[in-house]
């Protein structure tokens, strides 16, 4: 299976704390420190895959037209058949990558991995926040089923778009190791890296305790089914992670999504 690599070096619409923009080269990075290697957990090679890297997508624009960038990026991969994993950057740009992904995967579904649940209809004044992609994702309805794993700070302005949308949300609090997620169609995985416990992952802009960790996360990529077309992995701060141990995550979670995607 044909997959490209795309850098998203962009957080503008980050709340809080901006730094994600960072994190395309430091997991690079990461990916090739020598305490490590590329062998993935199935067998794979990473360095043996029919993987290319695309570079990053130069984040010269600002708002709408940085948006229809990255859209046509995303959707110039897929059209020479390559699934795409797309390292951000904040949560905000998987809103336009999977603009382009509803258009040639017309019965799409989202396996979500994250601390907060994105679905804010309006965050600080701004509909495009990195708290808000999957309420446009929904409401253009350019995917039939979204699922979300590891939620812990659901308010009452999400619970009301979670119903509004129809969204399935495994809160932390309720999730189980023997969890096993079904899939009949296509699947997008979208990783947001706070999604894991910060003892695990400290290197974000919102941390909050009591996440997965990073043998449940590889877990849930590992073992759920479905097909996986595309993924993200986002919302890394290097410059909250002195250690490089978010890095070294963020490199082992790329090369375990590149391995089940190859071996689909």
């Amino acid at each position: 299976m044909k997959i490209s690599l795309l850098g998203i070096p962009w957080d503008e619409n980050s709340s809080h704390l901006r730094g994600a923009a960072a994190a395309p080269a430091a997991i690079r990075r990461a990916l090739n420190v020598p305490s490590s290697n590329l062998s993935c957990e199935n067998g794979l090679e990473f360095s043996a895959l029919d993987l290319r890297d695309g570079g990053d997508l130069p984040a010269t624009l600002s708002g709408q037209a940085m948006f229809e960038e990255i859209e046509q990026a995303v959707g110039a991969e897929l059209d020479q058949q390559r699934r795409v994993i797309s390292l951000g950057g904040d949560h905000a740009i998987t809103y336009p990558i999977l603009r382009a992904y509803a258009r040639r995967y017309p019965d799409l579904s989202i396996l979500h991995i994250d601390a907060h649940s994105d679905l804010y209809d309006n965050f600080e004044g701004n509909r495009l926040s990195h708290a808000s992609p999957f309420a446009r994702i929904m409401e253009e309805g350019l995917v039939k089923r979204l699922v979300q794993v590891g939620i812990r700070t659901m308010t009452g302005h999400l619970r009301e778009q979670v119903e509004r949308f129809g969204v399935e949300v495994f809160e932390m609090r309720d999730w189980r190791d023997d969890q096993h997620l079904d899939f009949d169609s296509p699947v997008y995985l979208s990783v947001d890296l706070d999604g894991l416990d910060p003892a695990f992952a400290p290197g974000v802009s919102h941390p909050e305790p009591g996440g997965l960790s990073t043998r449940q996360a590889l877990s849930l990529i590992q073992q759920s089914n479905g097909t996986i077309v595309g993924a993200d992995i986002v919302e890394y701060n290097p410059s909250l992670d002195p250690t490089g141990i978010t890095g070294m995550v963020a490199a082992k979670l790329l090369k375990e999504i590149a391995a089940r995607m190859s071996d689909a």
